[in-house]
């Protein structure tokens, strides 16, 4: 599998033939989200308003409900699974903004800017607990095992990236102990639970599916700040590199670097607020050093592993849309 290039409207296209065999479920995933959340608090229903105006493409909710399909049935109970999923993706998405201090996220104004950073924090808290309170319900303790553990992991995760003090020694092997942590184990833990739903002797090698997605997930993902033009200025955004955050493609160049470009880069991580045209330099520095390419082929390597693990699983219309995904993983526009 490539990495290639497709125009936003042939990727949304290209999920919108993943969900089909599972749109009428995501559906009723929006309307589990709204039931969970509910709260007689005049504050919490605007913040909640807003957040279901945010929610993204329900990406982690199709994969928990396909793996749930794998053997064509499913539990009444993935629905709900599957809003407590986006429901703590969610959370995670409120508690980066607040930690980043972001205004804004998928072009609309976060939680933090709208309202005030201490709402942000506590919101993102309450949505943890709705989830968590959710799932006790529910009492299923192996699906509420593999969700707790990959909040866990996610919060392990965001710990060692803030503990980071040489953000230059970060090597590749702490990037992927990272990113394992903080993306992987969300998709992991959705096609585990999809499996405990409908499938669980694939448990297995769709959990296996899960991680190595998420892997290649967010290896795209970092590619996109070095990659994805802004319509303003024509050039990559480099957001990662003005928050001084090391991803693959830098990793990978600093090996290559002589001590001339390993000083730009320095001398950028050295600078609290790094100027545009700096940004700029250091982009064009890990190109002509091959972080982009030697990126690419890991997030290509990750989506192999992914494939291998499908090839374990029964024929079928939602093995084809999880196999689908994996082209769609590596090659969306956010």
């Amino acid at each position: 599998m490539t990495l290639t290039t497709r125009t936003p409207s042939a990727l949304a296209a290209a999920l919108r033939d993943i969900q089909s065999p599972v749109q009428a479920d995501l559906a009723a995933v929006s309307d589990e989200l709204w039931r969970i959340v509910a709260a007689d608090v005049p504050l919490v229903q605007e913040v909640q308003g807003h957040l279901m105006g945010m929610k993204g493409k329900l990406f982690r909710p199709t994969l928990l409900l396909l793996a749930s399909r794998i053997e064509e049935r499913t539990s009444s109970k993935a629905v709900t699974f599957a809003a407590i999923i986006e429901l703590i993706h969610l959370a995670t998405l409120v508690h980066d903004d607040a930690v980043d201090h972001s205004a804004l996220r998928r072009g609309m104004p976060t939680v933090n800017a709208l309202f005030s950073h201490q709402v942000s924090v506590i919101m993102g808290d309450y949505l943890y607990l709705r989830a968590l309170r959710e799932l006790v319900s529910i009492g299923d303790l192996e699906a509420m095992r593999s969700i707790t553990y990959a909040s866990n992991e996610m919060t392990l995760g965001e710990i060692r990236q803030l503990g980071a003090f040489d953000a230059l020694a970060f090597s590749e092997r702490d990037y992927e102990t990272l990113i394992r942590a903080k993306t992987a184990s969300l998709f992991m833990a959705a096609c585990d639970v999809g499996a405990l739903c409908g499938a669980p002797r694939y448990r297995e090698p769709l959990t296996r599916f899960g991680e190595r997605l998420g892997m290649a997930f967010q290896v795209a993902d970092d590619l996109l700040d070095y990659t994805e033009q802004q319509e303003m200025t024509g050039k990559p955004s480099g957001l990662d590199l003005k928050e001084h955050k090391v991803t693959l493609p830098l990793i990978a160049a600093l090996r290559e670097m002589d001590q001339t470009a390993r000083g730009r880069v320095e001398a950028l991580f050295a600078s609290p607020e790094p100027e545009d045209d700096a940004i700029a330099e250091v982009v064009g520095i890990v190109r002509t050093h091959g972080g982009l390419e030697y990126a690419r082929r890991r997030a290509d390597q990750f989506s192999r592993e992914a494939e291998e693990a499908l090839l374990e699983l029964p024929e079928g219309t939602a093995r084809t849309s999880l196999l689908d995904s994996i082209a769609y993983v590596v090659e969306r526009r956010w």
